[in-house]
């Protein structure tokens, strides 16, 4: 009684190449300044690696329609303090929540429920991709699952984010950011030498499966219109995308036989000097990465004379003398300020860094003129702040359209306008609590 037939119109334009033969071009038009304008999503995530995903697509101009639990919501709408207090003094919404989902659509729904099962497979007709990251097996239960909605929707692209993948002897184990870094190797690679491993401070596992996942999203897309429209199953494991993450340290592993070198803090193994040195009020980094950055380095804080020291002339010998040559460095680099140190290597060409903490970060002139703060205005909690949108574009203008929802702010639209409801069938629906 719900429910309208709704059909499966392409998002883009046929384009018809010479040979005469037609198929979907997934490309925004060359005027439009959003890449991924026309693009629809329907985002049956929550916590960070998902939404994550979906913010980033979202950012580059797909339509995202957030699915939500009717009372809940996404589980980190609870992750405070802090909260952005809302205007009427009440609790309004968690940073965490913020910080994920700005330019997506709620919907606050059960799939629990056989009308909100029939609700979202309606959508997935009208969507060109489902990200989704639920225990394997855990959709199926609602004929959600990427065979069952395959024959609704065979041009659907279907992205699962899990822990551990859809396949392997792990699979049906959750996986939280924390328990991947420990299980695939990054924690104990991170930490000081002399102390126990420790997890990265940001759930770096989860945004870089973010990243993965939005990458491998739009190679699908690519991929759909050269295979007659036809969309795939994406298997994205938190824990594959981790191993893929350990980068040359892998490489290493893998080519010399032996076992990784431990944890360094913030010096390289490799490379020295190249780590955090103390100040007289904080920390800065120096990095000598090769022979001539060293001599600039030495130069710098008024040690010419450890150039040519036969200790420390070249790199190998530098790491065999790791210890001594980072004593040296540190009781000098000790007797002035980080500032003062930051004018002194200013324009040496070689990379250096002071250690900030977040604030500083975020009012650091550099972030400001690369307009990577910006303020919104919330419909509940009024003008917050938030991260931009990292990467400039020549042409596209990706970034904040829109806040982060409050939890149900568009049912009655998602409803209405794309699956055609009158208003008294949404009332229908919220009274047997199907949606909010």
């Amino acid at each position: 009684m719900y429910l309208r037939r709704v059909s499966y119109f392409p998002p883009f334009p046929l384009l018809r190449r010479s040979s005469g033969s037609v198929r979907g071009y997934s490309t925004s038009s060359p005027t439009s300044k959003l890449p991924l304008k026309g693009l629809r999503i329907l985002d049956l995530t929550r916590v960070l690696a998902g939404p994550y995903c979906t913010q980033i697509l979202g950012d580059l101009g797909a339509e995202v329609i957030k699915v939500e639990h009717p009372t809940l919501g996404d589980d980190t709408r609870a992750w405070g303090p802090p909260y952005a207090a809302s205007k009427d003094g009440g609790k309004g919404e968690s940073a965490y929540f913020l910080g994920v989902n700005r330019n997506k659509k709620s919907l606050a729904l059960s799939f629990k429920h056989p009308s909100g099962q029939r609700i979202l497979q309606q959508l997935a007709k009208t969507s060109d991709i489902l990200v989704e990251n639920y225990l394997p097996g855990t959709l199926k239960n609602y004929s959600l699952d990427y065979p069952a909605l395959r024959e609704m929707a065979p041009h659907l692209i279907y992205a699962s984010i899990t822990g551990y993948g859809q396949t392997g002897p792990y699979k049906d184990r959750a996986g939280y950011d924390v328990m991947v870094e420990a299980e695939m190797g990054l924690m104990h690679i991170t930490g000081e030498p002399d102390r126990p491993p420790v997890k990265v401070g940001v759930a770096v596992t989860d945004l870089t499966t973010g990243l993965y996942c939005s990458n491998s999203i739009l190679a699908a897309v690519i991929a759909r219109a050269g295979n007659g429209g036809v969309g795939q199953w994406i298997d994205v494991a938190l824990s594959d995308c981790q191993v893929a993450t350990l980068a040359n340290i892998a490489s290493s592993a893998l080519i010399s036989g032996e076992g990784d070198a431990g944890r360094f803090g913030t010096a390289h193994p490799s490379i020295v000097p190249y780590e955090s040195f103390p100040t007289s009020d904080g920390n800065i980094l120096l990095g000598g990465g090769n022979d001539r950055l060293y001599a600039i380095l030495c130069q710098r804080i008024g040690r010419p004379e450890w150039i040519t020291d036969p200790r420390f002339v070249t790199n190998e010998e530098r790491v065999k003398n790791r210890k001594i040559l980072v004593a040296m460095i540190a009781e000098i680099t000790r007797s002035k300020t980080t500032q003062e140190w930051l004018e002194i290597f200013d324009s040496s060409r070689m990379p250096y860094a002071a250690v900030n903490d977040i604030q500083a970060t975020l009012s650091h002139s550099h972030v400001l003129a690369r307009d990577m703060v910006k303020t919104v205005h919330h419909p509940t909690c009024g003008d917050i702040k938030l991260v931009n949108t990292p990467v400039k574009y020549s042409d596209s203008t990706p970034g904040i359209r829109t806040p982060p929802p409050t939890l149900g702010q568009h049912t009655d639209e998602v409803l209405m306008d794309l699956l055609g409801f009158s208003s008294d069938e949404v009332e229908e629906l919220r009274r047997d609590g199907v949606v909010a």
